[in-house]
C-alpha cells in the first residue's frame, strides 16, 4: 500500500513516466491505480482526443504501439490505457523495442492482472527502468486485518477485531470483495463510527452467531452444544457455509495449534506473530492449547485431512454435509 501512495503522490507532484505496467496476483491496487490515472492525467476536457482505452483481448501489442506513438492533439500529453492486458501475455517481449525508447508525449498504462512478468528478462528490466513496475502482490490472510484499519482510516470508520475476522471468514482475502462490503457500510455508518459484529449482521449478512469463526471458537472452548448448533446452522445453509470451507479453515485452525504447542516463546506477542493472527484472539488459542494436548492436535490434523476427501466426494458419496460435519465434531471432541 506504500509503494500505492507513493506512485499516487508522484503523479500528483508532476513526476509522470511513459509507461506503468501494473502487474500481480491482486488486481484491487491495479483497478484502483489504473482509475486514479485515467481521471487524473488529463484534464476533462483533453479525453475525448487524448484517452484511449484498449483490451488485451481485442488488440495486438503491435496496435498498442501504433496507438502509443500517437501525439496528443491540443494537449501535452495523451493516455493509452490497455486493459486486460495479461491476454497479451504470450507476445509481450515485442513491447520491448517500444520501452526501449517511449514516447514522452504518451502515458502508456498496463493493466496485466493475475499475472506477472519474469523479472529476469530484458522486457521487464527495460519496462523498470524508463518507466514503472509495479507488483500488486496477494496479501495473506494474517495481513488483511491490518489493510482493513487503513482503508477505514481514510474513510473516518473503526473496526472490531472480531467484525474483521468475520469479513476475512467470510470474503477471504479478495480486497476488491472486501472493498464493496466497506463502501456499503461507510454509506450507512456516520464519520467516526465502528463497524461491529452486529453491523455486519445487520447489513451484510453474516450471521455474528453461525459462522467459522464461532465455529472455531467453540471448537478451542470444547463447547460441544454450541459446536453442533453451529453444524445444524451450517447444514441447512450449505450455500452459504460450503463444507470444503468449513473444514479448509478448521484444519487451519488445528495446524496454528500444532505450531503454537512448538513455540518456545508463549509471550501474547510472539504468539500472535508466529501464528500470524490479531493480538486480541491469543486468549481464544491459549483456551484451546489446554483443551487439546500435542499429541491430540496431531491426531485430528489427521483426521481433518480425511474429512476433506470425503468432502470432497471421495469415499462417502451417500454422506451429506450435515453427516460429515457430526463426523467431524465426533471426532475431534472424542
Amino acid at each position: 500500500m506504500d509503494e500505492v501512495v507513493k506512485i499516487v503522490n508522484d503523479i500528483k507532484a508532476g513526476n509522470i513516466k511513459p509507461i506503468y505496467f501494473l502487474m500481480g496476483e491482486e488486481p484491487y491496487y491495479i483497478d484502483k491505480l489504473t482509475e486514479f490515472m485515467e481521471a487524473n492525467l488529463l484534464a476533462e476536457e483533453e479525453k475525448g482526443f487524448n484517452q484511449t482505452i484498449l483490451y488485451g483481448r481485442d488488440v495486438t501489442i503491435d496496435d498498442v504501439v501504433s496507438t502509443a506513438k500517437r501525439y496528443p492533439m491540443m494537449a501535452e500529453r495523451q493516455v493509452v490505457v490497455v486493459r486486460e492486458a495479461q491476454e497479451l501475455s504470450r507476445t509481450i517481449d515485442k513491447l520491448e523495442s517500444y520501452a526501449e525508447k517511449p514516447m514522452l508525449t504518451t502515458v502508456l498504462i498496463f493493466a496485466y492482472k493475475y499475472k506477472t512478468l519474469d523479472k529476469r528478462k530484458k522486457v521487464t528490466k527495460v519496462l523498470a527502468k524508463n518507466g514503472l513496475v509495479y507488483e500488486s502482490k496477494k496479501l495473506y490472510e494474517n495481513q488483511v486485518g491490518d489493510w482493513l484499519k487503513r482503508v477505514l482510516a481514510g474513510k473516518k470508520l473503526n473496526i472490531e477485531p472480531k467484525a474483521s475476522a468475520m469479513l476475512v471468514d467470510f470474503l477471504g482475502t479478495d480486497l476488491s470483495k472486501i472493498a464493496n462490503e466497506l463502501d456499503k457500510l461507510a454509506i450507512i455508518l456516520p464519520k467516526g463510527g465502528t463497524i461491529t459484529p452486529e453491523v455486519i449482521e445487520e447489513n451484510i449478512g453474516f450471521s455474528k452467531d453461525f459462522n467459522v469463526f464461532e465455529l472455531r471458537k467453540a471448537i478451542g472452548e470444547k463447547n460441544q452444544k454450541k459446536a453442533y448448533q453451529i453444524a445444524k446452522y451450517f447444514a441447512d445453509n450449505p450455500k452459504d457455509n460450503p463444507l470444503v470451507l468449513t473444514v479448509g479453515q478448521t484444519f487451519g485452525f488445528f495446524i496454528q495449534l500444532l505450531k503454537y504447542h512448538g513455540l518456545k516463546d508463549k509471550n501474547p506477542k510472539n504468539v500472535a506473530s508466529a501464528l500470524g493472527i490479531n493480538p486480541y484472539f491469543v486468549k481464544e488459542y491459549d483456551v484451546a492449547i489446554k483443551n487439546y494436548p500435542m499429541k491430540k492436535v496431531s491426531a485430528i490434523v489427521a483426521t481433518l485431512r480425511d474429512i476433506d476427501v470425503k468432502s470432497k466426494g471421495v469415499g462417502a458419496s451417500s454422506l451429506g454435509s450435515g453427516d460429515l460435519m457430526k463426523e467431524m465434531l465426533a471426532k475431534i471432541f472424542s
